[in-house]
């Protein structure tokens, strides 16, 4: 089973086919005849087929998209309405609200007793796999569109004819489910794509702390640390190569097999230049949120230089985004002039100048999570990257986050934030400058935003962090104009670094908007138009 699971697993995501192409059985992810459910391989069959897209690769690589650190250019993508406020009911917004896959584990739930095994233990961790998953889905659906029906059975969403959930029942819901399945999973996942303890446990601590229950967010923090199978990798940047898929860090990744089951999203993240499309790009508001490699920020350090802004900064600068003067895929990266050198040395039509192709990236940035290097792939559109949906660092985080906000700093909130910022270089926290809960706030936020980069929690984070006023903070960071530099690089430049020089005029790309409204994604009118029952969120 152990080798099938991987090759189903490699499948999850909403743009490559079902689990039943890998088996020679009938579709499980629609009805099927209770006959089917005779034997403990057609338990695991079904298992395999609910793991089917239960983390979507495709949204934890897009999401940013929809923050001030990432940017969409395609509308039809539906990113890029997300992020300049431009979603509606009736627009691409579905994805992240179908019930399919919650219905595919209510079907395993439903039947699974029909089964006789040998192992009540085995058959115990199985259920308590799929509870994990459909919690997940709904902390995941209820975060986006605050408050959704509670459907256990195996009926269609539109069948059920029930109207919406308060969020708060839903979120109470995936407290109980997880506190119920944490006795009945192992310790340590049968192999690689497997949930055990820790991602259950890593479901409730992002759910708790998003929602600020910050007790419970630092209980299944320590839990998982006290678990003892995590740490934080030697290597920051190769956690997101296919090189580091095995790391002690990683709690849980979209799994994805190169010739077998691949992830074609990575190609669209590749600039023009590369065949890509540049449809994932991060901003300029992320460069501006790295410190300087002597600890302090960019207002505050006399080494930063506004014409050279890419030298002298936190090394996760580097090993996350790809900057005009790079060094990159055996040349040099050149997102601003309108002519490039190419192997010969000579001017050439540059294909990645933002004013000129259209898959250029407007915002003259890449990303290089995922992408670097781009020779771990044989092809970009058939890849096998696993994007992260926990790992370690964010356990850390979250700890030190929830613990600030309940009693303030600590010698063991400056340890967590040291061993993160240690094993890229980076000093030790300033105690002195961050002794007070409000200071060291400032501090645990910006360490997480750049230490995440990439990995699709900014949106979620900006919604939930509150400024002085009690306001969102996305209200500030996503009105308003995204630019991108101006410039010109320089080839004669040994220093990657400095190659590029930085104007003081900023490109226009485009306005964005942001409400109190927009907290929520609308529910599609398709939902309401075969449920009237569900009630629209205010504003859409």
């Amino acid at each position: 089973m152990k080798r099938t699971l991987i090759y189903i697993l490699a499948g999850v995501s909403l743009l490559n086919t079902s689990c039943s192409d890998f088996l020679d059985t009938i579709p499980y992810d629609s009805l099927s005849p209770s006959t089917t459910w005779q034997t403990e391989a057609d338990a695991e069959k079904f298992l395999i087929g609910c793991y089917d897209g239960w983390a979507d690769a495709e949204q934890i690589l897009y999401l940013d998209c929809a923050s001030d650190i990432g940017y969409n250019n395609f509308p039809w993508e539906n990113w890029k309405l997300i992020g300049n406020g431009g979603m509606t009911a009736s627009g691409n917004v579905n994805n992240m609200y179908k019930f399919d896959k919650i219905r595919r584990c209510n079907n395993f739930l439903e039947n699974i007793d029909k089964i006789e095994f040998a192992d009540e233990n085995k058959k115990n961790d199985m259920i308590g796999q799929i509870r994990a998953i459909r919690a997940y889905l709904y902390f995941d659906k209820n975060w986006w569109y605050g408050g959704i029906p509670i459907i256990e059975s195996f009926e269609s969403a539109a069948d059920a004819q029930v109207p919406r959930n308060t969020e708060e029942e839903v979120k109470k819901f995936v407290y109980d489910e997880i506190d119920a399945v944490i006795p009945l999973l192992k310790d340590a996942p049968a192999a690689r794509g497997y949930i055990a303890k820790g991602t259950a446990l890593a479901i409730k601590m992002r759910s708790a702390l998003y929602y600020g229950d910050y007790e419970r967010a630092k209980d299944a923090a320590k839990a998982i640390m006290a678990l003892n199978m995590y740490e934080l990798d030697s290597s920051y940047s190769n956690l997101f190569m296919v090189v580091g898929q095995n790391s002690k860090e990683i709690i849980a990744s979209v799994q994805y097999i190169e010739n077998l089951k691949t992830l074609s999203t990575i190609g669209q993240m590749y600039n023009n230049g590369d065949g890509g499309w540049s449809s994932i790009v991060p901003t300029h508001n992320l460069v501006d949120m790295y410190e300087m490699n002597d600890g302090l920020t960019k207002e505050e350090s006399k080494n930063y230089d506004p014409v050279h802004p890419f030298a002298g900064r936190d090394p996760r600068m580097a090993m996350t985004v790809i900057f005009p003067g790079q060094d990159w895929n055996n040349s040099i990266y050149n997102s601003l002039d309108k002519q490039a050198q190419n192997a010969n040395g000579e001017l050439v039509d540059n294909p990645n100048n933002p004013g000129g192709a259209e898959n250029a990236s407007k915002t003259s940035l890449t990303w290089y999570k995922y992408l670097g290097p781009k020779s771990q792939y044989a092809d970009m559109w058939a890849t096998n990257a696993c994007p992260i949906i926990f790992r370690y660092a964010e356990v850390l985080l979250t700890y030190a986050e929830a613990e600030n906000e309940l009693n303030g700093p600590s010698a063991e909130i400056y340890g967590l934030l040291n061993q993160i910022r240690n094993r890229v270089g980076m000093p030790d926290v300033d105690q002195g400058k961050y002794n007070t809960k409000d200071k060291l706030r400032e501090l645990i936020r910006r360490e997480r935003s750049v230490e995440l980069a990439g990995e699709g929690l900014r949106r979620a984070d900006i919604l939930r962090w509150k400024d002085e006023n009690g306001k969102m903070v996305a209200e500030k960071v996503l009105n308003g104009e995204l630019k991108r530099m101006a410039g010109t690089v320089n080839y004669k430049e040994s220093d990657p670094y400095k190659r590029a020089t930085i104007t003081g005029t900023d490109i226009f790309i485009e306005n964005r908007s942001f409400t109190v409204n927009n907290r929520y994604l609308p529910i599609p009118q398709d939902a309401i138009d075969k449920n009237p029952k569900l009630k629209q969120n205010t504003g859409y």
